[in-house]
């Protein structure tokens, strides 16, 4: 987009108080790192570690407070369930360091945002434990999401050649794309975990190979998944936000990462114990990283 063309108000939306649409923030109350989380009631957890907290917002299932950890500002912000949740976030968060409210046009300077994705996710390996941590290099999406904007220049194609050849996916499934996560946000806060492609479904049930009551497209879903390999990488796990991440970031100049925790091993048919102590872990994990 040209930086002097002038966006609609029915194109980015802006709330009587200056916030965005969806998230009810305003520039000024986001920092330039941002701690995604899905569930709302998490976003209480990670600023709970805050040693102050300054701004909070709160609208549907999108939840933002922003405050300092280790003398960095960092906000987090809950998607909800969803790559079409995401599209707003991450749009949304981009709309408020990258366009000019007044004016409604794109800054000429253009702020990089770091974005982390702190997520629950389903192994499809044996070997990775559940309550363990996976990082991300990859997003695969199944969602169709970055299939509406022109994004094949951030899509790795001969991971999506070899994923369409070795799994057999055709019409009528969404066409897949794999973006690759910020590999320097990754060697920073995954040195010593589990990283892989991760798998992002359309929905929880069918789209993850689940029957309960409706007979899946592909019944065996999951194990065509394991055994794709494809110059050294795996499909490590399964949820529903990372693709839409790693692409809109890609396309927008930002740095991304997810970090899951592993609530479930779809291969043994574990489930964790106690995840949510596993998440509160992963959370003081990642807030330590990012500061160190």
């Amino acid at each position: 987009m040209a930086v002097n063309t002038v966006i609609g108000s029915s194109e980015l939306i802006v709330n009587n108080d200056g916030s965005v649409y969806h998230l009810h923030v305003r520039p000024e109350d986001l920092a330039d790192t941002v701690v995604l989380v899905g569930d709302p009631g998490r976003v209480e957890l990670v600023s709970s570690k805050f040693s102050k907290v300054e701004f909070k917002a709160s609208n549907r299932e999108f939840v933002t407070h922003t405050g300092t950890f280790n003398n960095k500002r960092i906000s987090v912000t809950s998607t909800g369930i969803g790559t079409d949740n995401v599209d707003i976030v991450i749009n949304e968060l981009d709309a408020l360091k990258n366009i000019d409210f007044k004016t409604r046009q794109a800054k000429e300077s253009t702020t990089k945002l770091t974005l982390v994705r702190l997520g629950t996710s389903g192994a499809l390996h044996e070997d990775i434990h559940v309550d363990s941590i996976v990082a991300s290099s990859h997003g695969l999406g199944f969602d169709g999401l970055l299939n509406y904007y022109q994004s094949s220049h951030v899509v790795v194609k001969d991971l999506v050649s070899a994923f369409e050849k070795q799994v057999n996916w055709a019409y009528p499934l969404p066409y897949p794309y794999v973006v690759k996560g910020s590999e320097s946000l990754i060697a920073k806060l995954a040195p010593e975990l589990v990283k892989g492609i991760t798998a992002t479904a359309g929905g929880f049930y069918g789209p993850q190979g689940r029957v309960l009551r409706l007979a899946p497209y592909i019944p065996d879903l999951n194990e065509r998944l394991q055994s794709f390999t494809h110059d050294g990488h795996r499909i490590t796990n399964f949820e529903m936000e990372t693709s839409a991440l790693y692409g809109l970031s890609a396309l927008l100049g930002h740095d991304a990462c997810t970090l899951c925790t592993i609530v479930a091993n779809r291969v043994r048919k574990e489930f964790s114990k106690d995840y949510k102590t596993a998440v509160d872990k992963m959370v003081d994990y990642c807030l330590e990283k990012l500061t160190s």
